[in-house]
């Protein structure tokens, strides 16, 4: 674990890391999102115990992406990295727990990489950081410092591969049957996403994938080939489902940390020839507390492995109650739509309001809330709270809501006879979500 290695790795996930985080953030302002996302929205659902999460006014989010941009840019250039690196963790860590209805496992990956670079000293060599300082510069780091990235890496792999070894996934190839006929217009392929073969080969395809690409990248015989492999899966993920984002660019460019402290260093060169220079220099960084540094890694990366296991905790399936499902690296694994239809009714008169969720909600916040439970209860405990201010003094909230899954028909999602209003937000399993009974 303390074997020295280069630290080139580190440098170069720097500066990709940075750059990309960058042209995100412009993409995202360029696209308008940080107004419909934080803005205009009356009501935000926030994480459960982060109520206190609140986005600013207009102006006020509006310097959290410059701050946000300009610390990207600050990281990939190594200027003031540690107190860019902290800065950017908690402007973008702040920004995804405003509003769960727009949680992406690629906004969780960032946050998690991004703290655990606080923690590693990427900015001591090629960088400003070094050209103001000389003394800085370090050429070696100790192997689990590379490791770390490495291993975060293979967790999304990993239990994203696990997450597939499901019936619907393998089996029935869903929901692949539904997403590849809408990409029938596709040059060349189009009209092969009409077969069920090819259904089965991106469910089998990318469950193989997931589950062994992280192994064949580790074994220096096979790394180049398997990079190979990263390019055309993720490439492919980006033209057949753009919605996605930027994950698949993320990962390609992340993906460059197996590869050798000399590939990285030859890379580096590439940029700035006297980095040749340091290969026969050898300054080892040794962290202060060393010994803390491993206990703190070793619990954060036990953590990483647990969480994705807590769904075991709940009862039904996972993929129609969603308890435990999100920060398990669950990567476009179903198809779920619903609507659901809330009425309040004042106790005391009996008179009955049907919402009109256009009114509290935008469009991405209703369709998220209408398939998962706990964001339905919110909802409910707002729309209490709405009308306790209108003058209901005992407002009572219920909703009747129907899910699809997977193709399977429309069914009901939550008991309609419940007070949703007077449940109580917790983590425990919510009894009023209805059983699965999945039909063709």
């Amino acid at each position: 674990m303390q074997l020295p290695v280069p630290v080139a790795p580190l440098i170069t996930f720097r500066i990709l890391f940075g750059s990309i985080m960058l042209l995100s953030t412009i993409r995202f302002w360029l696209n308008g999102w940080i107004t419909t996302q934080y803005v205009t929205p009356k009501y935000h659902f926030t994480f459960m115990g982060f109520n206190w999460v609140q986005p600013l006014n207009s102006m006020g989010m509006h310097l959290v992406f410059i701050g946000i941009a300009l610390s990207a840019l600050a990281i990939a250039l190594g200027f003031w990295y540690r107190f860019a690196i902290v800065t950017f963790f908690l402007l973008f860590t702040y920004v995804e727990l405003i509003d769960v209805t727009y949680y992406l496992n690629h906004y969780y990956f960032i946050s998690v990489v991004s703290f655990i670079m606080i923690w590693l000293p990427a900015g001591r060599f090629f960088a400003i950081d070094v050209k103001l300082n000389p003394a800085t510069r370090i050429t070696e780091v100790p192997k689990w410092m590379v490791g770390s990235i490495r291993l975060q890496l293979a967790i999304v792999y990993i239990f994203a591969g696990l997450a597939k070894l499901n019936p619907d996934w393998l089996l029935a190839a869903q929901p692949m049957k539904i997403w590849l006929p809408t990409k029938s217009h596709l040059p060349l392929i189009g009209n092969l996403m009409y077969k069920a073969w090819m259904a089965y080969f991106f469910s089998w395809f990318g469950a193989l994938y997931d589950l062994f690409i992280v192994f064949f990248l580790l074994n220096r015989k096979t790394r180049f080939v398997a990079y190979l492999a990263v390019l055309a899966f993720h490439i492919a993920t980006a033209i057949f489902f753009p919605a996605i984002g930027m994950f698949p660019y993320i990962m390609v460019l992340s993906t460059l940390i197996y590869f050798s402290g000399n590939f990285h260093l030859k890379l580096l060169g590439f940029f700035y020839a006297s980095v040749e220079n340091f290969k026969s220099k050898h300054i080892f960084y040794q962290p202060a507390f060393k010994k803390g540094m491993l206990t703190f890694f070793a619990l954060f990366f036990l953590l990483q492995i647990i969480i994705p296991f807590r769904y075991l905790a709940y009862p039904g399936p996972l993929f129609w109650t969603e308890e435990g499902y999100r920060f398990s690296w669950r990567v476009m694994l179903m198809e779920k739509v619903g609507t659901a239809t809330f009425y309040v009714r004042d106790k005391t008169t009996k008179q009955t309001f049907e919402i009109n969720n256009a009114d509290f909600l935008s469009a991405q916040q209703e369709k998220m809330m209408a398939t998962q439970a706990d964001l339905i209860l919110r909802y409910a405990h707002y729309l209490k709270q709405i009308y306790t201010q209108k003058g209901i003094k005992e407002p009572e909230v219920y909703a009747q809501v129907y899910v699809t899954l997977n193709g399977s028909r429309s069914a009901g999602f939550v008991d309609s006879s419940v007070d949703l209003a007077s449940q109580d937000l917790s983590f425990k399993h919510y009894k009023w979500i209805l059983p699965f009974n999945p039909k063709p």
